[in-house]
């Protein structure tokens, strides 16, 4: 009975999730909470299963809060712009750097986490020099998703937040095992962009005039008020130090990010009305987000107060081939992309992945691992699924079908995803079994 409430509540929290019919902070509250007592516990058990869930995730939702403002804030001084133009600049007119500084272009956009903000640093600044050089623009949106998965590692990017909540760690240190893979993924679309670079050369691209294309001149000026191009040098040594901060550890990462916060704010914007302007232009989605993840704990906190996970876990073990269940983990490592294409962030972290781990333990295969694993393909997954509304904004800022990009794009993120999986599993960051 406890198994099949627990499936039926998996399989609720995913459909509503996937039909986006309800907020994700109200689905993950009262659909657990609906189990817990259709179970048999009662309201006051059933508040306490959430508050110890809730408080495994405090220290990543504060950490969202602070990171997404930020990068918000450092996005406004025109830090990013600096950047993208230099290095469109140094690309010049040629087709292979043009591509690989698309790729570090939209890496260093990605720095803040967030999918729109990336897609709207990069996709514009690109897109004129693509029409110019007659390079094809899937290879602009194939290039900034990719760039875009492999970043998604950071402690502030949703999955690994998600999976930290999961696992009842820090975010953080979830990165800081992470780290090697994040790395060799980098270094895979540096190498994926010299091939598409190639493969431009070779249908064409840069031999001719291509197409001129004409920039919002209003847009342009309204965002000119809020640059800040006489502190660039200041606002790069700001967030390289935070980073170094972030990547030894020795201070909480939302400590961290919340006094990087107020530097920016005072030496960047040293005026209340400006200040509070721009705080609340980034805080809403940085307070959706944390908000969802307090209410993934509330679901986590009675998925193990109730110990429905256990009764669940035992009843697919029944069906799963014992000569498969140690290698459980690399198999939905391999899965990941397609799963990602197909079920939404949170159903994904929040619904398939507390499942799998509480399997792949009664095989002895270590949470930590199998949610590493499951990690990798899902943030791949990330621009090209139809179910991330930023992907619509990709394809739309480049006219390109959504399928055309999806064709194109899919098995380049696969191999990538695969590669990193397999260097995953050779340097022991997701064990073989």
């Amino acid at each position: 009975m406890v198994a099949l409430i627990g499936f039926a509540m998996i399989v609720a929290i995913v459909f509503l999730l996937l039909k986006g019919k309800m907020s994700p902070i109200v689905v993950l509250t009262l659909i657990p909470a609906i189990a817990a007592l259709l179970l048999g516990f009662g309201p006051v058990e059933i508040a306490d299963f959430i508050k110890d869930g809730v408080k495994t995730t405090t220290s990543n939702g504060i950490l969202f809060i602070f990171s997404v403002i930020y990068f918000g804030v450092m996005s406004d001084t025109g830090m990013f712009d600096v950047i993208v133009q230099k290095l469109v600049k140094l690309a010049g007119n040629n087709v292979i750097a043009v591509t690989v500084a698309t790729a570090l272009i939209a890496t260093i956009a990605h720095l803040d986490g967030t999918t729109a903000t990336t897609v709207l640093i990069t996709i514009p600044a690109l897109y004129p020099v693509y029409k110019k050089m007659k390079i094809d623009t899937r290879i602009l949106l194939c290039l900034t998703g990719a760039c875009m998965g492999v970043m998604n590692l950071l402690p502030w990017g949703g999955p690994v937040a998600r999976a930290a909540t999961v696992l009842s760690m820090d975010a953080n240190d979830l990165w800081h095992i992470m780290i090697p893979v994040q790395i060799l993924g980098l270094i895979a679309n540096i190498a994926v962009a010299v091939l598409l670079g190639m493969f431009a050369i070779k249908h064409g691209a840069g031999q001719g005039k291509g197409e001129e294309i004409t920039v919002d001149e209003k847009a342009q000026q309204e965002e000119e008020a809020l640059r800040r191009p006489k502190l660039l040098i200041f606002n790069l040594v700001l967030t390289v130090a935070l980073l170094a901060v972030l990547s030894t550890g020795v201070v909480t990462s939302y400590v961290a990010f919340l006094v990087a916060l107020s530097i920016g704010l005072a030496v960047n914007y040293p005026d209340l009305k400006l200040q509070d302007k721009l705080i609340k232009k980034h805080a809403p989605a940085a307070l959706i987000i944390s908000a969802t993840l307090f209410s993934a704990g509330a679901m986590v906190g009675v998925f193990d107060g109730t110990g429905m996970l256990t009764e669940m876990a035992n009843v697919i073990i029944s069906f799963v081939p014992s000569f498969m269940g140690q290698y459980l983990h690399i198999i939905f490592g391999i899965l990941a992309l397609p799963l990602g294409l197909c079920i939404g962030t949170d159903a994904y972290f929040y619904g398939i992945m507390p499942l799998v781990i509480e399997v792949g333990s009664t095989y002895g295969i270590d949470p930590l691992s199998t949610a590493c694993a499951m990690i990798i393909g899902k943030n791949l997954a990330l621009m090209v699924s139809p179910l991330v509304p930023a992907t619509y904004l990709a394809t739309g800022l480049t006219d390109v079908e959504l399928k055309d990009h999806m064709k194109f794009s899919i098995p380049i993120y696969w191999g990538v995803s695969v590669v990193m999986l397999i260097v995953a599993v050779f340097l022991g960051v997701v064990p073989l079994h």
